[in-house]
């Protein structure tokens, strides 16, 4: 790969995947009742949450009282429950949606789209990936797109590219990973937890997919040298030009009003060993390269 002032690779836009609603709640009340017990909560426990009775809470779920505007935003705060299922909460109370949702192409996010530019491609020569709220790519830098499309079948990178998929798809990244059983379940536990915070029905079919994958070979857990044991998760991966031991972090771009930039995440690598260190680096001075 060559090391420019390029803006970071976009992959062609692309709608996100049907997202197939559930027989699942209808009413304000349907979606309250749903979501407290997402959250393992009792009507007595969430009534002390927001400050409210319990019989306020049972005749809310049960319809026989219409919460006001500032209850259903209250009642969404105290339960955590992201902005995208905020909105279906208001509109199930008979209100407007209160938080916005735009694709990053859109004009009003211009400086949240130069920030993540910025960050991609400030990470090389390490790889790094802004992704979506299902784990689909967004964008990536250039590090990462030499990885990628070395590596994995071309039919696993039509849009949408999946990371999930990627990884642990027999004809994606899982042949190459070292540590593949480690990393599989570092990233169903991943998968679970954002289930858990959203309830999200295509999280939920993701998972579901990923599951039927074929086993491959396990792969013993890999140990990192140092302190860095049970602090990161590690990602080792034969890539054509050797071992690359890598370690990743989250950058979150959360904001209270907006749906896209609350749900968009930048995952960053960073090499574990000197050995990955130096093959990133030589590998941003070859044109075109593949990891």
């Amino acid at each position: 790969m060559t090391a420019t002032n390029s803006a970071p690779h976009r992959p062609p836009r692309h709608p996100l995947p049907h997202r197939v609603a559930p027989a699942g709640p209808a009413s304000f009340g349907d979606h309250l009742r749903t979501w407290r017990q997402q959250r393992h909560l009792s009507q007595l426990e969430l009534a002390n949450e927001a400050d409210i009775s319990t019989r306020h809470v049972s005749f809310m779920e049960t319809g026989r009282t219409n919460p006001s505007r500032d209850m259903v935003l209250r009642l969404c705060e105290r339960l955590a429950i992201p902005l995208r299922e905020r909105n279906a909460l208001l509109v199930a109370a008979g209100y407007a949606p209160m938080y916005r949702e735009r694709t990053l192409d859109d004009p009003a996010l211009a400086a949240a789209r130069k920030a993540v530019e910025l960050v991609l491609k400030g990470h090389e020569p390490c790889p790094a990936i802004a992704l979506d709220r299902c784990w689909n790519v967004v964008a990536t830098n250039r590090a990462a797109l030499a990885l990628l499309s070395a590596h994995v079948s071309p039919e696993l990178l039509a849009p949408p590219i999946n990371v999930f998929r990627l990884s642990l798809h027999p004809k994606g990244l899982a042949p190459r990973i070292a540590n593949l059983a480690q990393w599989r379940a570092h990233l169903f536990e991943r998968l679970r937890q954002q289930i858990q915070a959203t309830a999200d029905p295509t999280l939920i079919a993701l998972q579901a997919e990923l599951q039927e994958y074929p086993a491959l070979e396990e792969s013993p857990p890999l140990v990192l040298a140092g302190e860095m044991l049970g602090v990161v998760m590690p990602f080792c991966f034969d890539s054509l030009h050797g071992m690359l031991s890598l370690i990743s972090t989250t950058t979150i771009f959360g904001t209270p009003v907006d749906v896209t930039l609350q749900e968009l995440a930048v995952e960053s690598f960073f090499p574990a060993d000197d050995f990955t260190a130096n093959a990133l680096r030589e590998l941003a001075q070859l044109p075109n390269t593949g990891g």
